[in-house]
């Protein structure tokens, strides 16, 4: 970790669950010291690369991540509906076959959200 750190690589913690060790929290907030050249981890002060980058995975349907976590991270959920894939396609077909309902129903959405 302390490597991929100074070398500004990516980590991937893969299936993580709820509850994440609090050694990650510097990295987390990206708490550098000494004007960003360092950053604590543990006992230990380790270089700091800003191109690091931290990804943590989970399998977790619903994660429910300290609030401090959520703040600090940008959460994408990657979990797809059978019915929510079917719209999808739906929207790329008839975009495709007639983009004139499609810009018809983007204007309506946009409409509908003043």
């Amino acid at each position: 970790m302390e490597r991929a750190i100074a070398a500004g690589e990516l980590v991937l913690i893969e299936n993580l669950e709820e509850f994440v060790d609090p050694v990650l929290g510097p990295l987390l907030g990206r708490e550098t010291i000494k004007k960003g050249r360092y950053i604590k981890i543990g006992d230990k002060e380790c270089d700091f690369n800003p191109a690091f980058r931290l990804i943590l995975h989970t399998k977790l349907a619903n994660p429910h991540f300290q609030p401090e976590m959520q703040a600090q991270c940008t959460l994408i959920n990657f979990t797809v509906t059978r019915d929510g894939l079917e719209d999808q396609l739906l929207a790329a077909v008839v975009n495709l076959e007639r983009p004139d309902l499609e810009q018809l129903k983007v204007g309506t959405w946009e409409f509908l959200n003043i």
